[in-house]
């Protein structure tokens, strides 16, 4: 009988976190699931009574407590066979408006969150030689977009740590594997003022993105419009890119 897959997920209380925590399990594993919000995540394990789910109300800036929730996720479940590194946020943010907090709480969520969610189970997977790392890193990362400088860096830096952390555990045993979202239908883009194309709802995105886990995809973009999208910008000439997006809408800025 096949043992059933254990998964790790952070930023897992609310949109993509938690579409998919009810992905998986549909796909009956068990689940580690991490928030700040300890409250929603009650509120997701008490809605399957009969799913072995355990809940830590922990921030991901937090590595010391982070650490701790992976140590007694280990010693309850043993190693996890998927950790994915998805907390982040989103925050407009502009150079020379006061704007620093918002720069450094987005990188500190989105890439050092995302490090310090892989540091405490890499070793326990080389260990065993298998185990899949998964970072949420997103199409907004290919290029800088104005008025989201602080997202679009948090996320290019998340793709190449990715890519170099790929490259380190190929020989080791563990995979790595980047999720590039496009536009995702949750709480965090309800509220942009612009154009959203391709929207895909957060349940049919948690579906192709445990499919590609499963397949070990290096690289993933979903909805497949954006990875299109994506590919097109990142050889854009800088000169036309500038023209273009000069004007674009922006995401109102965090501290403004």
């Amino acid at each position: 009988m096949t043992s059933p897959l254990k998964v790790f997920i952070t930023g897992a209380s609310s949109g993509i976190g938690q579409a998919l925590a009810a992905e998986y399990v549909r796909r009956g594993a068990i689940l580690g699931l991490v928030a700040r919000r300890g409250e929603a995540l009650a509120a997701f394990q008490q809605a399957h009574p009969h799913h072995p789910i355990s809940v830590y109300s922990v921030d991901v800036r937090d590595a010391d407590a982070l650490a701790c929730a992976a140590e007694q996720f280990i010693a309850q479940y043993g190693c996890p066979d998927v950790v994915i590194a998805n907390a982040g946020i989103s925050h407009g943010a502009v150079t020379g408006h006061g704007d620093l907090r918002a720069f450094r709480d987005v990188m500190d969520v989105n890439y050092f969150g995302m490090v310090a969610t892989f540091e405490p189970f890499a070793r326990a997977m080389i260990a065993a030689r298998k185990g899949t790392l998964v970072g949420v890193a997103s199409v907004a990362g290919v290029r800088g977009l104005p008025g989201s400088g602080a997202y679009s860096a948090s996320k290019s830096a998340a793709q190449k740590y990715l890519e170099a952390l790929r490259v380190e555990m190929r020989p080791l045993g563990v995979s790595v594997v980047t999720i590039a979202p496009g536009y995702i239908r949750t709480p965090m883009t309800e509220h942009n003022p612009y154009p959203m194309p391709f929207l895909m709802d957060a349940d049919r995105f948690a579906t192709k993105v445990a499919n590609a886990i499963a397949k070990k995809t290096a690289f993933a973009t979903f909805p497949w419009q954006m990875r299109v999208a994506g590919a097109m910008l990142h050889v854009l000439p800088r000169w036309l890119y500038d023209i273009a997006f000069e004007k674009a809408p922006r995401k109102p800025r965090a501290s403004g």
